[in-house]
């Protein structure tokens, strides 16, 4: 069948690889491509972060997981690699549920904790060089028969295909009508330092993370709703800055390398699911947050499936 791809991003660029493997024919339409999506600035590691329902989104999270896990072994050139990660927290928790599917997952001991936090774990995690992640994904949908076209819809009847994957983000605002997707701003710095160890604090109002990539060390961040700006501020800049140090005291300033903004597509909810408009059958997948990698290959899973019964 002939299906239509609506968006760039790393959503659709993963459903987009699951419906050709499934011998569906595809073409994604966006107005913007890699380099300029917003995946494209994300930070990226793998950790379910601002998005629900959690049950499904820590289904479609292990599902991701282990494809991301199994890619940095064979496609090393994908830009993914497995660090070590710790999550600190204030107070004691229940580990998440993810915890029990993933590799060296374990309760940190009392002489690991830092500073003022009382709790934490680590896990191996698939860490992702988004600019070379997104390039990859490219070259394989054109070496499966992808086409592309940039065009900027105002509706989802403005395509030709009757199966519609709509994978949107912010866009949904103005092509669905859905204003529950909302901006989260995420400014973050790059670094030229490793910090072996990649060092988190997940809460909205605290976020603070070192990710340890191939090339750089992000780090963040801010989760500021409903801002819309994508200029770098000075304040959010030495907000960053301190919070990474009291994680990670040996942090050097002076290894300062870039800084990039994106906007989160945040939902209430993940909207993945099957719409009629008009002659078309619509599949949503939009409103990841900030776990648009995490979640895309579960997602897109789910996406083949919907299609598959319908």
């Amino acid at each position: 069948m002939k299906c239509g791809v609506v968006g760039a991003g790393v959503s659709g660029l993963t459903c987009a690889i699951r419906l050709l493997q499934q011998g569906h024919k595809v073409t994604i339409y966006s107005d913007k491509f890699s380099p300029d999506t917003v995946s494209d600035v994300a930070a990226a590691v793998w950790y379910p972060f601002l998005t629900n329902p959690i049950k499904k989104t820590n289904k479609w999270g292990l599902e991701t997981y282990h494809e991301l896990t199994k890619m940095s072994l064979i496609h090393p050139e994908s830009g993914i690699k497995i660090r070590k990660g710790r999550e600190y927290l204030r107070k004691y928790s229940e580990p998440p549920g993810w915890s029990i599917g993933i590799n060296g997952f374990r309760i940190l001991e009392e002489c690991e904790l830092i500073g003022e936090y009382v709790f934490g774990w680590e896990f191996d995690s698939p860490v992702i060089q988004m600019n070379l992640y997104m390039p990859w994904l490219k070259s394989k949908l054109e070496r499966l028969g992808c086409k592309f076209i940039k065009k900027n819809l105002i509706e989802l009847n403005d395509i030709e295909e009757k199966i519609v994957i709509n994978c949107v983000g912010l866009g949904a605002r103005q092509l669905c009508d859905d204003y529950n997707v909302r901006p989260i701003r995420g400014q973050v710095i790059y670094l030229k330092q490793d910090p072996v160890i990649g060092r988190y604090d997940q809460q909205p109002e605290t976020l603070t993370y070192t990710i340890p990539r191939n090339d750089v060390t992000v780090l963040g961040g801010t989760a500021q709703l409903d801002d819309w700006s994508l200029e770098i501020r000075d304040e959010d800049t030495e907000e960053i800055l301190k919070r990474c140090a009291s994680l990670w005291p040996e942090l050097d300033r002076n290894k300062i390398v870039g800084m990039a903004v994106g906007l989160r597509p945040s939902r209430n909810e993940v909207r993945l699911e099957i719409e009629k408009i008009s002659n078309k059958l619509v599949i949503h997948n939009y409103g990841h947050g900030g776990s648009g990698v995490t979640l895309s290959w579960g997602c897109a899973n789910e996406v083949v499936k919907l299609l598959n019964d319908n």
